[in-house]
């Protein structure tokens, strides 16, 4: 190749690098002008930092949900937390993910710790897991209760709001509107919804299945008495609105339930925890006895130890959930939603399983099905009779097979004793050298 080839090559190189160059800045220059850079700037200040909290717990949700164990807790508490974020699936998902990884992040050490130290100790280990697996529940009630109680402080500033609102435009869906403006509390998403019912085609069909997701009765009634002002208008009573009255007694009730939720903390403050401590003394109070008294290891390795230890284990787990039972509020518990098609209604679907259950349930008509049927309305239960008896069945089936496990193992520990039981080598106080 020629040198005048290679200078035309180098010439045409540098030109058309050039006209690159030249095309850019003008294409930049009409960029800064069209609303491309507009678009640009916005999307700037919403895109998310890839490693964010936000995104590090909508990730962490995703993977909670896939593990088989954990996945329990968090549908569980999932369920409780969609009432209290209503209609808003990001929020419900982070919280979810953040109470798990909280608990988890205090839990998984512990678990740890608890394996290396009674490894050699099973019965001591399976108490201590035990114990993890109700501190588990504690954590995770505790948490979500947080949660509802700073809803109900935020519902006291929300109806004053409300108060304020009604006056300046006396119309009550345009003041919850304005009211309810305010992203940063959560009570707001409330507001947003009763606003949507009061201003739907069919109010009345919408407002009943806000009954069913409402986090607390306090925004029942509110709703329930914005509907009633709108449809029918406010009208006045001692000179005053009967609509802000109305609010104000609900506002009343409110300061009263928090007072009232206040006074359960501080009395019940731990109690879960002391009500679950006599499972953890178990093992030490038997090691420090038979070590200074030798005489008390023909009674704690026999028979009757083995149940009294048993008797022991299931009495602090009765104490525990009547503790768990008084302590609870009773705020988002009893609204969180059931499924339409639990494990018992598949499990009925089983023709073999079906015609097994159909042998226990009392045939219509007779007495003792009105009766079951009556208590189950009585009781508000969710459950049909078919899963009822279901359940007892399956309860019946576990308690026989724990029953004649338990038999099995204290007749093993009795005649074990029996045959390695030493003879006398203490005295009543203390052991012979």
């Amino acid at each position: 190749m020629s040198n005048t080839v290679i200078y035309y090559v180098m010439a045409g190189t540098v030109v058309l690098f050039a006209l690159i160059i030249v095309v850019y800045l003008i294409l930049r220059k009409k960029m800064k002008k069209s609303e491309y850079r507009k678009i640009q700037e916005l999307q700037q200040g919403t895109k998310a930092n890839k490693y964010s909290s936000d995104v590090i717990f909508q990730r962490l949700y995703l993977t909670y949900v896939k593990i088989p164990f954990i996945r329990r807790y968090a549908l569980k508490l999932r369920r409780r937390l969609e009432i209290i974020n209503i209609d808003d699936e990001y929020n419900t998902r982070k919280e979810t993910a953040k109470i798990l990884t909280k608990t988890l992040a205090i839990l998984v050490p512990v678990v740890l710790i608890t394996i290396i130290i009674t490894h050699s100790n099973y019965l001591l280990m399976f108490i201590l897991l035990i114990f993890e697996l109700f501190m588990i529940d504690t954590l995770i009630d505790g948490s979500v209760d947080k949660i509802d109680n700073n809803l109900l402080k935020e519902q006291i500033d929300f109806f004053s709001e409300i108060r304020h609102a009604y006056h300046e435009y006396n119309m009550v869906e345009e003041a919850i509107y304005q009211v309810s403006q305010d992203d940063e509390k959560s009570v707001s998403a409330q507001g947003e919804k009763i606003y949507e019912i009061l201003i739907s085609d069919d109010p009345e069909t919408e407002l009943e299945k806000y009954y069913d997701i409402a986090p607390n009765s306090f925004l029942k009634e509110f709703a329930g008495i914005s509907y009633l002002t709108k449809e029918f208008g406010d009208r006045k009573v001692d000179g005053a609105s009967l609509y802000l009255k109305n609010v104000n007694n609900i506002t009343q009730e409110m300061q009263l339930e928090i007072l009232k939720r206040d006074k359960l903390n501080y009395v019940f403050q731990s109690l879960s925890v002391i009500s679950i401590a006599p499972i953890l003394l178990l093992e030490p109070l038997k090691n420090w006895s038979i070590q200074n008294f030798s005489f008390t290891s023909s009674w704690y390795l026999g028979k009757p130890g083995m149940i009294v230890q048993i008797i022991i284990l299931i009495l602090t787990f009765v104490s525990y959930i009547l503790v768990r039972k008084l302590k609870d509020n009773g705020a988002t518990t009893g609204a969180t939603q059931r499924p339409d098609n639990p494990w018992q209604a598949k499990l009925y679907k089983n023709p073999i399983i079906k015609r097994i259950v159909n042998l226990f349930i009392p045939k219509e008509g007779t007495k003792e099905y009105r009766v079951t049927q009556q208590r189950l309305k009585d009781s508000a239960s969710p459950l049909k009779i078919e899963w009822l008896y279901i359940n007892r069945i399956l309860l019946a089936i576990v308690a026989f097979i724990v029953s004649i496990f338990l038999f099995i193992q204290l007749h093993s520990v009795a005649v074990n004793y029996v045959y390695t039981e030493p003879t006398t080598d203490y005295d009543l106080i203390g052991r012979t050298f």
